[in-house]
């Protein structure tokens, strides 16, 4: 199929072209047309939190049985309880009380309400707290919008209104990727000095891309998506995007060196480097629909989105890709002044899109505009780029560094192995969790009702536990006293209200709200939840003959970090093993495979070990602008399945061609510093842009970006260069031929995945008689 489908697509270029415009145009027109229905629930079946807050919905139905809920924090020059700010802030509750979405208000001003009213501080009472809640399948779309309509509503004159909670937090969208689309523009220029051989790739990831980000839209309509789906799909299709078509324009350009024609040289291209992008490709997929055993409805989700985004990624460099080399043919080899500088500007007005400078992002792109048409007058603008001829495979720096390693393989084997497992010990010491709104930047009035809260009532107000339990007809309230008392007496509560009663004439349930002394996020306030589940109640639980459960928010943020921690050996496992039958076939030995998961597993280890240092203990805090606190509950496994789906990516360029040239020459050793040499300048240009690309998310005032970005910036950094340019080497050097046994009744057994292609094409008509005699040079 791939032999034949390169050349079809070059005949047949501008339907091809015109099919992916239209699917862009429909598709990305229907997703604006229906909208998006982001959303994410934390409740899990069979946990206790869960558990508790179904009791409160059926005993409690006037109370706050929706976990999703967004407060509104207010605060006056004199007491709350003043008629000059009751009467207003009242007004507004029956305002909010009737928009769309909203279940309930819980007043300060209604009955029971007095312990919304702050008493600490430096002027108790003149802070207070209404909660909103919100249905528990709401969608954050339609959350933000109820936060935008309680917006509209004020000012309240003589009082100071901020919006809180998670529902209602204020999120930037991002933007800056538009950096490291900058970046590539640059560094393709600079590696492969040609100005098409740097658009053709950045085409296919913006189609792939902008074709991904509207299933996305129209998949949460059917799955549940969480809202950064699309940034992870961004973030993702962008990177491979641009791995992908790089390794085929860098294919196509070698076979056009060669002597073939364009048409030959598109399906050499395809047959060869196009197949291992499919493989490639696959193994991405496969890693991050690993992510549905999980058993998380938005976990499970995020997969499916991603992967498609990779799925159309793919199926955008081995068809659009072909048809675009079929349009440029030979002019990719040549660039001339007015096209160079225009990238240029272009690279400068993306610069100014991601700082959110209008004004430099306008004169980049005019310049740029400006600099085409001049170029078709100017005389110096025509001219042609001087264009230096590639070196000779042998004469690379890559083939002389593999070289080295290869003739010291054990010390370069040990130190890089070293360093990786260092990097990886503050691993050890991870802790889950999900972060609090403390996290936000303090000009936003998610931060502000944050520490308004914290202000008027202390850190742990922001996270109350509630503690629901079924109690018999007849039974004496009073002597559910113990329970309050226990729970009073830990060191890490600040204090406890009730038992409340559904029905003071003839309770079925009672109600307790217990307020921490730490925040949400912190680890004391984790050890709290587990501490009254484990060792405070039961006793009093045997004692009084009611079963009591520990919800709310917080509550069910531990228990879901602890379903995350206890379902994450089983997806490592899982998607390490598919990995490694996918290899093995592929590649026809079990050393190879197993040495790629081995030194996948150390440089994605190194990465979380750089992550937990820096946002787990604080390390450079100062530098990136992150608070301590958890890492969050999905983040070791979603960056597990990217990173490792990213790294089988570089596996595969690198080993395809590597084998293909040992099935070529028959030398095992000499095969590993050839392939080395003819990939290793596509994966520095990658790796280097998808370490901008995703550490550019450093910059986004969100804490949770800056650590996905850099959790796997730090995994591709350390994956392209330890692993690829030095562990690699290194180690197939020790095992020589070894690398590729397979016993032959397994080999019998296997099917047969053609990742090489037709490789006796591909070899250069006439190779060069200088680099047949520096074979065995060392």
């Amino acid at each position: 199929m791939f032999a034949r489908l390169g050349p079809w697509c070059h005949d047949r270029r501008k339907v091809v072209l015109f099919v992916w415009i239209a699917a862009l145009v429909v598709f990305n027109v229907i997703a604006s047309g229906v909208g998006d229905a982001y959303r994410q629930d934390f409740t899990l079946k069979g946990f206790e939190s869960t558990e508790g807050f179904d009791l409160l919905e059926a005993e409690f139905p006037d109370g706050p049985a929706s976990p999703q809920f967004g407060t509104i924090v207010f605060q006056a020059e004199e007491d709350v309880r003043d008629p000059a700010v009751r009467e207003p802030m009242e007004a507004l509750f029956a305002e909010v009380r009737q928009l769309e979405h909203v279940t309930l208000v819980q007043s300060p001003y209604d009955p029971g309400g007095e312990r919304q009213i702050s008493t600490q501080g430096d002027a108790p009472g003149t802070i207070a707290v209404a909660n909103v809640y919100l249905p528990e399948d709401i969608d954050f779309t339609a959350a933000a919008d109820v936060a935008n309509e309680i917006e509209a509503l004020l000012p309240v004159e003589g009082v100071r209104v901020e919006l809180g909670g998670y529902l209602f937090a204020e999120f930037e969208e991002p933007s800056s990727e538009l950096f490291g689309l900058a970046f590539a523009i640059v560094i393709l220029i600079v590696a492969f000095g040609s100005v098409l051989a740097m658009g053709l790739p950045v085409a296919v990831a913006l189609f792939g891309i902008g074709l991904g980000s509207a299933f996305v839209v129209l998949a949460s309509h059917v799955i549940q998506v969480p809202d950064f789906a699309p940034f992870i799909g961004i973030m993702i299709g962008l990177g491979v995007g641009i791995d992908y078509a790089l390794l085929i324009v860098t294919r196509y350009r070698e076979q056009l060196h060669a002597g073939h024609e364009i048409r030959e040289s598109i399906g050499i291209a395809i047959d060869t480097a196009g197949r291992s992008v499919a493989f490639a490709g696959a193994t991405v997929v496969v890693s991050l629909l690993g992510m549905l055993l999980m058993g998380v409805g938005f976990v499970g989700g995020l997969g499916i989105t991603a992967a498609v985004t990779v799925a159309v990624t793919v199926l955008a460099s081995v068809t659009l890709l072909p048809a675009l080399l079929g349009f440029a043919g030979a002019r990719i080899e040549h660039t001339r002044w007015r096209g160079l500088t225009a990238a240029a500007f272009v690279a400068l007005g993306l610069v100014g899109l991601g700082l959110g400078v209008v004004a430099l992002a306008g004169i980049g792109i005019a310049l740029a505009l400006i600099t085409i048409l001049l170029g078709f007058f100017v005389p110096a603008l025509k001219r042609e780029v001087p264009h230096r001829p590639p070196r000779p495979r042998r004469e690379t720096i890559a083939y002389r560094w593999s070289r080295l390693i290869q003739h010291r393989p054990w010390p370069f084997a040990i130190g890089a192995t070293a360093l990786l497992l260092v990097l990886a010990i503050p691993f050890l010491s991870l802790r889950l969790g999900f972060q609090d709104e403390s996290n936000f930047a303090d000009d936003t009035t998610t931060k502000q009702a944050y520490d308004l809260q914290v202000d008027g009532f202390g850190k742990g107000f922001n996270g109350q536990l509630l503690l629901v339990s079924v109690v018999s007809e007849g039974t004496d309230l009073s002597a559910l006293e113990a329970v309050t008392d226990a729970i009073a007496a830990d060191a890490e509560v600040a204090s406890v209200d009730g038992p409340v009663p559904n029905d003071e004439q003839n309770p079925s349930a009672v109600l307790w709200n217990v307020v921490p002394i730490s925040g949400p996020q912190d680890e004391a306030t984790t050890s709290l939840v587990n501490r009254l589940r484990d060792d405070v109640l039961p006793p009093l639980e045997d004692q009084t003959g009611t079963e009591v459960l520990i919800t709310g928010y917080v509550a069910g943020n531990v228990d879901f970090s602890t379903l995350l921690g206890e379902r994450l050996p089983l997806f490592f496992t899982a998607v390490l093993a598919l990995s490694f039958l996918l290899l093995m076939v592929a590649f026809r030995s079990l050393l190879v495979p197993l040495k790629a998961v081995i030194m996948n597993l150390l440089s994605i280890g190194a990465a979380y070990g750089v992550t937990v240092a820096l946002f787990q203990w604080g390390w450079f805090n100062d530098i990136t602008g992150v608070e301590r606190g958890p890492i969050e509950g999905w983040a070791p496994m979603m960056l597990f399945a990217v990173v490792f789906g990213l790294s089988m990516d570089y596996e595969v360029f690198l080993l395809s061609r590597v084998r293909e040239e040992w099935h070529r020459t028959g030398d095992s050793r000499t095969s590993v510093a050839d392939g080395l040499a003819a990939t290793a300048k596509v994966i520095t240009a990658a790796a280097a842009i998808m370490v901008v690309v995703f550490g550019s998310f450093l910059l986004e005032p969100d804490r949770v970006l800056k650590m996905v970005g850099v959790g796997l910036a730090t995994a591709i950094l350390f994956d392209a260069t330890i692993v690829r340019m030095v562990l690699v080497p290194a180690t197939m050097e020790l095992l020589g031929d070894k690398n590729w046994w397979l016993p032959h009744w397994l080999d019998r057994l296997l099917p047969n995945i053609d990742v090489e292609g037709h490789a006796e094409l591909a070899a250069p008509a006439g190779d060069d008689e200088r680099e047949r005699e520096m074979v065995g040079v060392e």
